[in-house]
């Protein structure tokens, strides 16, 4: 009996998407089914009349779209050529990771499930909608439709029973074989880094810019709880461009102190050299891992060991584990009824595989370097909105960075990756300090037309892509710029206090601050939008102004909305029903815009 061919394709911005179509495809392997795991845009849209059965993962980003290496199929599959009856052949189903606290939750997997019935697929279940903000994790949808999806499809395509599935205890075999060697090549390793100061062509995550860091500057004042930077990037001769609402994606390295640790626990010579060989044919090569490749520069700026460890982790870590005591509780921890009890000692005080390997020392000290790619997920870039225009400074980028520090009830605070490796450059040091980055375009899109107002609502951080915004507007002469800002007081976290006033001074910004600690009772940018109903209802309905919100995902998006929706009740004179239907149209022709983050 042939076995059947299994297809997952994914779309995936942050890489959790496509962690999920490898956690399925290693399922696939377990059951016998001959499984291929490729990125949407990877794959040849042309060949899907041919499969029989396919899963596609996708996430969904900022207003509802999708993610890069999916953008080329979602442009075919929505061509209005396609025959209804395209895909009669293929039974499907589709996976989506969202966040409910955007508009558009999910909106891509819902799309596309239809899309897919409307081309003659035959669905094999609801599309399974994953949630960033589900305090499970998207996995608390995930793990019950997946079990529901392999019950499906082992029904229809059973595996013969003289082949045995592969128990969950046995690893299966490594992507790729580690072969050291022996001497020095010629060429070091950072030669052969796939990063460039000086690049042919604009730079993306294949080949992204070495950009020396020109300013580090902390823009928060010294009582202040948070340490947050502007950064300032040169660069020069890199091909990039970019318009206000884009984000740059900066590739972080891991410390100096976590990479050695990393090394002595695994018992590894960090200055050895290897190359790699895929066991089966047709594996591509890790993206961006010079070949040949010293163990410092993988661990250093490929493995991502301060990330909080996935599920998967746990599960290949239990099969590699030779120690009894140790393997109980991985496989205690990777099971379905551990859950709970993984929550509590991993996701909840957000320990990182690192500190995992250190209270597993048996486990950690017997992992084969073959596995540390299948092990350990690469690290992904980090998207900062960018901060400034190049018509207000040419030849240069900034961004605005909160340094992520906090306590749970682990001795050491977390820190966040990237904002604290940022920190940390000092531009002054001898020799120049470069930073891996490249631009793509953001979730903001901003009026062309010269006298379309625009009001922006950006408290803290969230005002970042909005002074980009309005350094471009100022430049082409445009002065319908609104700006709420909203920080905690004045002397410690306004952010471009003096640019603003001298815009404000010259009439191009009308600025709108609230600083929630200097009174009695805390006062946020909501409470502004009321203040000035009549002022926000004329500008979106009398002059068609665009409404734009950037900021910290939890309570502020929800806060807003209220807001414009007692405004349009009070001011509009709209019913609770009208006044939702009008947020709803603003949304749907883009005059209303969201940029958040957990």
């Amino acid at each position: 009996m042939q076995v059947p061919q299994l297809l997952v394709l994914f779309g995936s911005q942050t890489g959790t998407a496509q962690d999920e179509a490898e956690r399925l495809g290693r399922e696939a392997r377990r059951r016998r089914l001959g499984c291929r795991v490729q990125a949407l845009d990877s794959y040849s849209v042309a060949n899907l009349i041919r499969e029989p059965l396919v899963i596609f993962v996708c996430a969904t980003t900022g207003q509802g779209d999708p993610p890069d290496n999916m953008k080329n199929f979602w442009r075919f599959i929505f061509r209005r050529s396609l025959p209804p009856t395209s895909l009669c052949q293929m039974d499907f189903a589709v996976l989506g990771l969202g966040d409910s606290s955007y508009a558009k939750f999910n909106f891509v997997a819902k799309k596309l499930h239809r899309r897919l019935l409307q081309l003659g697929g035959s669905a094999l279940l609801p599309p399974c909608l994953g949630d960033d903000q589900h305090e499970l994790g998207p996995d608390a949808a995930i793990d019950p439709w997946v079990g529901d999806l392999w019950e499906k499809i082992m029904v229809m395509y059973p595996v013969p029973l003289d082949v045995p599935e592969i128990p969950h205890g046995v690893p299966l075999p490594s992507k790729f074989i580690f072969q050291f060697l022996q001497e020095v090549p010629s060429t070091g390793a950072e030669e052969l880094n796939i990063a460039s100061s000086a690049p042919q062509t604009p730079p993306s995550e294949l080949q992204p810019f070495l950009a020396p860091v020109i300013t580090n500057q902390r823009v928060t004042g010294p009582q202040h709880f948070q340490d947050v930077r502007l950064i300032e990037f040169d660069i020069t001769d890199s091909s990039i461009s970019f318009a206000a609402g884009d984000v740059v994606l900066i590739l972080p390295s891991n410390s100096e102190a976590h990479t050695q640790q990393f090394c002595q626990m695994l018992c590894l010579d960090p200055n050895q050299f290897f190359t790699l060989k895929p066991r089966e044919p047709g594996v591509p090569y890790p993206p961006g891992l010079p070949q040949p490749c010293t163990v410092w520069h993988l661990v250093s700026q490929y493995l991502d060991i301060a990330s909080v460890p996935r599920r998967s982790f746990f599960e290949l870590l239990a099969c590699l584990s030779p120690h009894a005591l140790e393997r109980e509780k991985l496989l205690e921890f990777s099971s379905a009824r551990g859950q709970e009890e993984l929550w509590e000692y991993c996701n909840r005080p957000r320990r990182t595989i690192l500190e995992v390997l250190c209270d597993f020392p048996h486990t950690a000290s017997a992992i084969p370097p073959d596995y540390l790619l299948d092990l350990i997920p690469r690290i992904r870039p980090r998207a900062f909105s960018i901060a400034s225009s190049l018509l207000a400074h040419p030849r240069r980028l900034q961004i605005l960075v909160a340094v992520v520090k906090y306590q749970t009830r682990l001795k050491e605070p977390r820190r966040g990756l990237c904002s604290s490796w940022l920190a940390s450059l000092n531009p002054e040091q001898a020799g120049p300090v470069r930073v891996p980055l490249w631009v793509r375009p953001g979730s903001l899109v901003f009026p062309e037309t010269p006298d379309t107002p625009i009001i922006m609502v950006g408290p803290g951080t969230g005002v970042a892509p909005f002074r980009a915004a309005i350094q471009e507007r100022v430049a082409h002469g445009q002065t319908g710029n609104f700006l709420f800002f909203g920080c905690r007081q004045r002397d410690q976290d306004f952010y471009w206090q003096t640019e603003w006033q001298e815009l404000e001074q010259k009439g191009c910004l009308t600025l709108v601050t609230a600083f929630s600690r200097e009174q009695e009772q805390k006062v946020y940018v909501q409470h502004r939008l009321r203040e000035l109903g009549p002022l926000v209802w004329e500008l979106l309905d009398g002059q068609g102004a665009y409404f734009y919100l950037a900021g910290n995902a939890k309570y502020m998006p929800t806060d807003v909305s209220e807001a414009l929706m007692s405004i349009f009740q009070e001011e509009g004179q709209l019913s609770t029903a009208d006044a939702s239907a009008y947020i709803a149209r603003l949304q749907q022709t883009l005059r209303f815009q969201t940029e958040t983050w957990a």
